[in-house]
């Protein structure tokens, strides 16, 4: 006398699982690592024809070199904006502007720097953490909202696992990703 309804939809589980993860990988790439990236300008918002709009929005951003990030504003008048956004962002990097570009050069980071971004992306990862296990906590809730409508114990406790299962799984990914991103930032 099983029913579908007492089935727990798992592929949306991972899905939010992985959504966690995705927005982790996000946030490591706005982490400066002494190597240049366009995505450390992704945050920046830039007051423009009267609304926020990102850096990538209003120019090119390349990068020539390893430590450098090249802005082609496309519209002249809005050069000053964007370097105004960059310098007022917080993130420690002096524009340089060169006609209708804007040139960021990437400093080395000190030893302290490097350390304090290693715990800024163990903050990061920790904030996946606990939205994978609210994620975990919804399937687990799911699980006995279906227990309720007459799920046996056995099926409880299969569900259960494959949940738990996931969630290990999505946590492990996590500590990788941290892993990965830490080695990047204390590479000299």
């Amino acid at each position: 006398m099983m029913s579908d309804d007492l089935e727990i939809d798992l592929d949306a589980i991972e899905r939010r699982m992985d959504g966690a993860l995705a927005a982790l990988r996000v946030e490591f790439a706005s982490l400066r690592t002494g190597r240049a990236s366009g995505s450390i300008l992704d945050a920046i918002q830039v007051e423009a024809y009267g609304q926020s709009t990102p850096i990538n929005q209003l120019g090119t951003v390349n990068v020539p070199e390893p430590r450098m990030v090249v802005i082609n504003v496309w519209d002249k008048g809005m050069i000053s904006k964007v370097e105004k956004a960059i310098r007022e962002s917080g993130i420690g990097i002096n524009p340089v502007v060169d006609g209708p570009l804007i040139r960021l050069p990437i400093p080395e980071l000190n030893e302290e720097r490097r350390r304090e971004l290693t715990k800024v992306a163990a903050g990061y990862s920790e904030h996946a953490r606990v939205a994978i296990r609210n994620v975990r906590r919804d399937g687990m809730d799911q699980i006995k909202k279906a227990k309720a409508a007459g799920m046996s114990e056995d099926d409880q406790k299969m569900w259960a696992d494959e949940v738990q299962a996931l969630t290990d799984k999505a946590i492990a990914n996590v500590d990788k990703a941290l892993e990965q991103k830490q080695q990047e930032i204390m590479q000299v």
